[in-house]
Protein backbone atom coordinates (compact mmCIF):
# COMPACT_ATOMS: atom_id res chain seq x y z
CA UNK A 1 0.00 0.00 0.00
CA UNK A 2 1.33 3.43 -1.42
CA UNK A 3 0.66 5.90 1.21
CA UNK A 4 1.35 9.93 1.81
CA UNK A 5 3.24 12.37 -0.55
CA UNK A 6 4.66 10.94 -3.72
CA UNK A 7 6.19 13.48 -6.02
CA UNK A 8 5.44 14.02 -9.42
CA UNK A 9 8.91 14.67 -10.70
CA UNK A 10 9.32 17.44 -12.88
CA UNK A 11 12.38 16.61 -15.55
CA UNK A 12 14.99 19.61 -15.26
CA UNK A 13 16.24 20.89 -18.77
CA UNK A 14 19.17 22.96 -19.63
CA UNK A 15 19.74 23.96 -23.40
CA UNK A 16 17.10 21.34 -24.70
CA UNK A 17 18.29 18.48 -23.15
CA UNK A 18 18.01 16.56 -19.56
CA UNK A 19 19.56 18.05 -16.68
CA UNK A 20 21.32 15.66 -14.79
CA UNK A 21 23.06 17.12 -12.30
CA UNK A 22 19.69 18.44 -11.16
CA UNK A 23 18.04 15.76 -11.75
CA UNK A 24 20.19 13.55 -9.18
CA UNK A 25 20.26 16.65 -6.72
CA UNK A 26 16.50 16.83 -7.04
CA UNK A 27 16.01 13.03 -6.24
CA UNK A 28 17.97 13.14 -3.28
CA UNK A 29 16.49 16.54 -1.99
CA UNK A 30 13.14 14.87 -2.37
CA UNK A 31 14.39 11.77 -0.18
CA UNK A 32 16.17 13.89 2.66
CA UNK A 33 12.92 16.43 2.97
CA UNK A 34 10.88 13.32 3.47
CA UNK A 35 9.09 12.89 0.58
CA UNK A 36 7.15 9.23 0.89
CA UNK A 37 7.35 8.08 -3.39
CA UNK A 38 8.20 9.41 -6.71
CA UNK A 39 6.87 9.04 -9.78
CA UNK A 40 9.26 9.99 -13.27
CA UNK A 41 7.83 10.67 -15.96
CA UNK A 42 4.74 11.44 -15.50
CA UNK A 43 2.61 14.38 -16.85
CA UNK A 44 4.67 16.60 -14.17
CA UNK A 45 7.70 15.31 -15.63
CA UNK A 46 6.52 16.08 -19.45
CA UNK A 47 6.36 12.55 -20.63
CA UNK A 48 4.68 13.60 -23.82
CA UNK A 49 7.81 15.70 -24.74
CA UNK A 50 10.52 12.76 -23.85
CA UNK A 51 11.71 10.88 -26.56
CA UNK A 52 11.95 6.99 -25.48
CA UNK A 53 15.30 6.68 -25.16
CA UNK A 54 15.25 9.89 -22.07
CA UNK A 55 12.11 7.73 -20.83
CA UNK A 56 13.99 4.93 -20.04
CA UNK A 57 17.01 6.26 -18.67
CA UNK A 58 14.74 8.94 -16.44
CA UNK A 59 13.09 5.85 -14.86
CA UNK A 60 16.65 3.55 -14.32
CA UNK A 61 18.76 6.89 -13.06
CA UNK A 62 15.69 7.39 -10.65
CA UNK A 63 15.53 3.78 -9.67
CA UNK A 64 19.61 4.04 -8.64
CA UNK A 65 19.78 7.05 -6.59
CA UNK A 66 16.33 6.08 -4.80
CA UNK A 67 18.11 2.48 -3.96
CA UNK A 68 14.98 1.43 -2.44
CA UNK A 69 15.03 4.11 0.25
CA UNK A 70 11.26 4.94 -0.66
CA UNK A 71 8.95 3.46 -3.80
CA UNK A 72 9.22 4.82 -7.11
CA UNK A 73 6.41 4.43 -8.86
CA UNK A 74 7.21 4.75 -12.86
CA UNK A 75 4.97 6.69 -15.02
CA UNK A 76 4.41 4.12 -18.18
CA UNK A 77 1.40 4.74 -19.93
CA UNK A 78 0.82 5.64 -23.52
CA UNK A 79 -2.93 5.71 -26.09
CA UNK A 80 -0.93 2.47 -27.88
CA UNK A 81 -1.88 -0.69 -25.63
CA UNK A 82 1.44 -2.06 -27.46
CA UNK A 83 3.73 0.89 -26.63
CA UNK A 84 1.99 0.99 -22.81
CA UNK A 85 3.27 -2.90 -22.86
CA UNK A 86 6.86 -1.76 -23.71
CA UNK A 87 7.09 1.14 -21.24
CA UNK A 88 5.88 -0.42 -18.67
CA UNK A 89 8.45 -3.92 -19.02
CA UNK A 90 11.26 -1.47 -19.46
CA UNK A 91 10.32 -0.16 -15.83
CA UNK A 92 9.71 -3.55 -14.26
CA UNK A 93 13.42 -4.47 -15.82
CA UNK A 94 14.69 -1.22 -14.75
CA UNK A 95 13.74 -1.85 -10.94
CA UNK A 96 11.21 0.46 -10.51
CA UNK A 97 8.46 -0.77 -8.11
CA UNK A 98 5.41 -0.02 -9.64
CA UNK A 99 3.89 1.28 -12.72
CA UNK A 100 1.49 4.45 -12.94
CA UNK A 101 -0.57 3.79 -15.91
CA UNK A 102 -2.86 6.51 -17.75
CA UNK A 103 -6.01 5.93 -19.03
CA UNK A 104 -5.28 6.33 -22.87
CA UNK A 105 -5.61 9.68 -24.32
CA UNK A 106 -7.94 10.79 -27.61
CA UNK A 107 -8.37 7.35 -28.80
CA UNK A 108 -11.86 7.43 -26.33
CA UNK A 109 -12.06 3.92 -25.55
CA UNK A 110 -15.24 2.53 -24.07
CA UNK A 111 -15.24 0.99 -20.21
CA UNK A 112 -14.75 -1.96 -21.89
CA UNK A 113 -11.78 -0.83 -23.89
CA UNK A 114 -10.33 0.53 -21.16
CA UNK A 115 -10.41 -2.81 -19.21
CA UNK A 116 -8.80 -5.33 -21.87
CA UNK A 117 -5.81 -2.16 -21.88
CA UNK A 118 -4.97 -2.89 -18.23
CA UNK A 119 -5.86 -6.47 -18.54
CA UNK A 120 -3.00 -6.78 -20.39
CA UNK A 121 -1.03 -4.47 -18.42
CA UNK A 122 -1.73 -6.55 -15.15
CA UNK A 123 -0.32 -9.52 -16.74
CA UNK A 124 2.96 -8.13 -16.94
CA UNK A 125 3.73 -8.88 -13.45
CA UNK A 126 4.98 -4.96 -11.72
CA UNK A 127 2.09 -3.70 -9.93
CA UNK A 128 -0.33 -1.41 -11.50
CA UNK A 129 -1.39 2.05 -10.49
CA UNK A 130 -4.44 3.37 -12.96
CA UNK A 131 -4.18 7.39 -13.43
CA UNK A 132 -7.70 8.67 -14.68
CA UNK A 133 -7.23 11.90 -15.19
CA UNK A 134 -10.33 13.53 -18.00
CA UNK A 135 -9.21 16.59 -18.03
CA UNK A 136 -6.24 15.55 -19.95
CA UNK A 137 -6.95 12.31 -21.20
CA UNK A 138 -11.24 13.05 -22.09
CA UNK A 139 -11.91 9.45 -21.68
CA UNK A 140 -13.55 8.85 -18.05
CA UNK A 141 -12.69 5.67 -16.11
CA UNK A 142 -15.90 4.69 -14.33
CA UNK A 143 -15.46 3.26 -10.40
CA UNK A 144 -17.30 0.09 -11.74
CA UNK A 145 -14.54 -0.16 -14.44
CA UNK A 146 -11.72 -0.13 -11.77
CA UNK A 147 -13.78 -2.54 -9.73
CA UNK A 148 -13.29 -5.14 -12.21
CA UNK A 149 -9.82 -4.07 -12.91
CA UNK A 150 -9.33 -4.40 -9.17
CA UNK A 151 -10.04 -8.00 -9.09
CA UNK A 152 -7.02 -8.38 -11.51
CA UNK A 153 -3.61 -9.63 -9.16
CA UNK A 154 -1.49 -6.38 -10.37
CA UNK A 155 -3.84 -3.88 -10.64
CA UNK A 156 -3.19 -2.67 -7.24
CA UNK A 157 -5.05 0.98 -6.84
CA UNK A 158 -5.85 4.81 -8.92
CA UNK A 159 -4.38 7.87 -8.98
CA UNK A 160 -8.08 9.62 -8.97
CA UNK A 161 -7.37 13.32 -10.78
CA UNK A 162 -11.05 14.18 -11.19
CA UNK A 163 -11.33 16.49 -8.01
CA UNK A 164 -14.66 14.97 -7.51
CA UNK A 165 -14.67 13.65 -3.69
CA UNK A 166 -17.54 11.24 -4.08
CA UNK A 167 -15.32 9.31 -6.08
CA UNK A 168 -13.16 7.61 -3.40
CA UNK A 169 -16.09 6.94 -0.85
CA UNK A 170 -18.35 5.04 -3.46
CA UNK A 171 -14.95 2.86 -4.83
CA UNK A 172 -13.98 2.12 -1.04
CA UNK A 173 -17.50 0.13 -0.96
CA UNK A 174 -17.05 -1.30 -3.82
CA UNK A 175 -13.41 -2.61 -3.25
CA UNK A 176 -12.54 -2.38 0.20
CA UNK A 177 -9.60 -0.52 2.12
CA UNK A 178 -6.97 -2.31 0.78
CA UNK A 179 -7.05 -0.86 -2.76
CA UNK A 180 -4.81 2.00 -2.81
CA UNK A 181 -6.28 5.59 -3.60
CA UNK A 182 -4.36 8.60 -4.32
CA UNK A 183 -5.43 11.63 -5.41
CA UNK A 184 -4.07 13.55 -8.40
CA UNK A 185 -5.26 16.71 -7.17
CA UNK A 186 -3.16 18.77 -4.13
CA UNK A 187 -5.94 21.25 -3.01
CA UNK A 188 -8.64 18.66 -2.45
CA UNK A 189 -5.98 16.06 -1.21
CA UNK A 190 -6.98 16.40 2.39
CA UNK A 191 -10.50 16.08 1.22
CA UNK A 192 -9.36 12.95 -0.50
CA UNK A 193 -8.37 11.39 2.66
CA UNK A 194 -10.99 11.99 4.75
CA UNK A 195 -13.05 10.65 2.22
CA UNK A 196 -11.20 6.65 2.42
CA UNK A 197 -8.20 8.21 0.02
CA UNK A 198 -4.25 7.03 1.31
CA UNK A 199 -2.17 9.39 -0.29
CA UNK A 200 -1.39 12.07 -2.91
CA UNK A 201 0.49 11.60 -6.20
CA UNK A 202 1.80 15.65 -5.95
CA UNK A 203 2.88 18.90 -8.00
CA UNK A 204 3.37 21.08 -5.13
CA UNK A 205 5.48 18.09 -3.07
CA UNK A 206 8.34 19.29 -5.93
CA UNK A 207 9.07 22.79 -4.00
CA UNK A 208 7.43 21.96 -0.30
CA UNK A 209 8.27 18.31 0.14
CA UNK A 210 8.70 19.24 3.70
CA UNK A 211 5.25 20.08 3.62
CA UNK A 212 3.44 18.07 2.25
CA UNK A 213 4.71 14.88 3.81
CA UNK A 214 4.27 16.80 7.29
CA UNK A 215 0.58 17.34 6.25
CA UNK A 216 0.09 13.48 5.88
CA UNK A 217 1.72 12.19 8.33
CA UNK A 218 -0.06 14.05 10.78
CA UNK A 219 -3.20 12.72 9.24
CA UNK A 220 -2.16 9.30 9.38
CA UNK A 221 -1.45 9.70 13.23
CA UNK A 222 -4.77 11.36 14.05
CA UNK A 223 -3.14 15.20 14.25
CA UNK A 224 -5.56 17.06 12.78
CA UNK A 225 -4.78 20.33 14.06
CA UNK A 226 -1.25 20.30 12.30
CA UNK A 227 -2.83 18.77 8.90
CA UNK A 228 -5.04 21.54 8.70
CA UNK A 229 -2.19 24.13 9.23
CA UNK A 230 -0.06 22.47 6.38
CA UNK A 231 -3.11 22.39 4.61
CA UNK A 232 -3.68 26.14 4.92
CA UNK A 233 -0.23 27.20 4.53
CA UNK A 234 0.03 25.32 1.17
CA UNK A 235 -3.55 26.47 -0.04
CA UNK A 236 -2.15 29.22 -2.17
CA UNK A 237 0.53 27.36 -3.46
CA UNK A 238 -1.84 24.81 -5.03
CA UNK A 239 -3.71 27.26 -6.57
CA UNK A 240 -0.73 29.33 -8.24
CA UNK A 241 0.75 25.60 -9.53
CA UNK A 242 -2.23 25.61 -11.80
CA UNK A 243 -2.26 29.37 -12.85
CA UNK A 244 -0.88 28.29 -16.06
CA UNK A 245 -0.46 24.67 -17.94
CA UNK A 246 1.81 22.31 -15.80
CA UNK A 247 4.35 22.13 -15.40
CA UNK A 248 5.44 25.43 -16.60
CA UNK A 249 4.48 27.39 -12.84
CA UNK A 250 6.34 24.50 -10.69
CA UNK A 251 9.22 24.73 -12.89
CA UNK A 252 9.31 28.61 -12.37
CA UNK A 253 8.99 27.92 -8.95
CA UNK A 254 12.06 25.37 -8.36
CA UNK A 255 13.58 27.46 -10.46
CA UNK A 256 13.41 30.38 -7.82
CA UNK A 257 14.55 27.53 -4.99
CA UNK A 258 17.57 26.90 -7.03
CA UNK A 259 16.54 23.57 -7.57
CA UNK A 260 16.78 23.77 -11.59
CA UNK A 261 16.15 26.28 -14.41
CA UNK A 262 12.47 27.03 -15.37
CA UNK A 263 13.09 25.57 -18.89
CA UNK A 264 10.27 23.53 -20.69
CA UNK A 265 9.53 22.13 -23.90
CA UNK A 266 7.70 23.33 -26.63
CA UNK A 267 4.41 23.41 -27.00
CA UNK A 268 4.43 24.72 -23.20
CA UNK A 269 6.22 27.65 -22.89
CA UNK A 270 7.68 29.27 -19.68
CA UNK A 271 5.40 31.07 -16.42
CA UNK A 272 4.57 34.93 -17.23
CA UNK A 273 4.82 37.31 -15.47
CA UNK A 274 1.44 37.56 -13.76
CA UNK A 275 1.99 33.24 -13.36
CA UNK A 276 5.45 34.21 -11.70
CA UNK A 277 4.25 36.95 -9.65
CA UNK A 278 1.63 34.62 -8.11
CA UNK A 279 3.81 32.13 -7.40
CA UNK A 280 6.07 34.42 -5.65
CA UNK A 281 3.63 35.27 -3.57
CA UNK A 282 2.34 31.44 -2.87
CA UNK A 283 6.00 30.26 -2.18
CA UNK A 284 6.31 33.56 0.66
CA UNK A 285 3.23 32.91 2.31
CA UNK A 286 4.33 29.29 2.37
CA UNK A 287 7.90 30.60 3.81
CA UNK A 288 9.98 28.68 0.85
CA UNK A 289 11.80 31.30 -0.54
CA UNK A 290 15.35 32.24 1.45
CA UNK A 291 15.50 36.17 1.75
CA UNK A 292 18.09 36.50 -1.00
CA UNK A 293 15.32 34.97 -3.26
CA UNK A 294 13.16 37.71 -2.67
CA UNK A 295 15.87 40.51 -2.45
CA UNK A 296 16.61 39.69 -6.04
CA UNK A 297 12.92 40.14 -7.03
CA UNK A 298 13.25 43.59 -6.52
Amino acid sequence: MYKGSITALITPFKNGEIDWKAFDHFVEWQIEQGTHGVVPCGTTGESPTLSHDEHKKIIKRCVEIVAKRIPVIAGSGSNSTAEAIELTTEAMEDGADAALVVTPYYNKPTQDGLYAHYKVLNDIGIPVIIYNIPGRSVVDMSNQTVARLALLPNIIGIKDATADLARPLELRHLVGDDFCQLSGEDATATGFLAQGGHGCISVASNVAPALCAQQHEAWQKGDIKTMEQCRDTLAPLHKALFVESSPAPVKYAASQLGLCSDEVRLPLMTATANCRAVIDHALDFAGLRSDKAKAAQG
